[in-house]
C-alpha cells in the first residue's frame, strides 16, 4: 500500500509564492518518478512537473521559469516551489508517483491540495 500525503496549498495573491510538499509512505521504491499534476475547474488534469530519482526534470511550458520541482530521495518526498503565481495557476494540485518514465503517469495519487491565486 502506498500513500502520498500533500501539504502546502492555500490562497495567494498574483505574483506570490507557495511551496507544496508530498511525502510518500508505504511500499514505494525510491527510484520511481515523482511529480505534480493539476486540475482546474472544468479542465482536464495536466502535468505540471515531474522528476526522476537522478534529477532529470520535465516541466509544462506554462510553468517553466516560475516553478521548481525537487525531491529528497532518502525521504521519498517531492516539492514544488511555485513563484510568480498567476490566476490561471488556480487548481487542485495532485502528487503522483510510481512511473519509471517522466512522460507516463504513475499509478499512485495524493488526495490533492487546492491552490487559489486571487487578488
Amino acid at each position: 500500500q502506498v500513500q502520498l500525503v500533500e501539504s502546502g496549498g492555500g490562497v495567494v495573491q498574483p505574483g506570490g509564492s507557495l511551496r507544496l510538499s508530498c511525502a510518500a509512505a508505504g511500499n514505494i521504491l525510491s527510484n520511481v518518478v515523482m511529480g505534480w499534476y493539476r486540475q482546474g475547474a472544468g479542465k482536464q488534469r495536466e502535468l505540471v512537473a515531474a522528476i526522476t530519482a537522478g534529477g532529470m526534470i520535465n516541466y509544462a511550458n506554462s510553468v517553466k521559469d516560475r516553478f521548481t520541482i525537487s525531491r529528497d530521495n532518502a525521504k521519498t518526498t517531492v516539492y514544488l516551489q511555485m513563484s510568480s503565481l498567476k490566476p490561471e495557476d488556480t487548481a487542485v494540485y495532485y502528487c503522483n508517483a510510481g512511473s519509471y518514465s517522466m512522460y507516463r503517469v504513475g499509478p499512485f495519487w495524493g488526495q490533492g491540495t487546492q491552490v487559489t491565486v486571487s487578488p
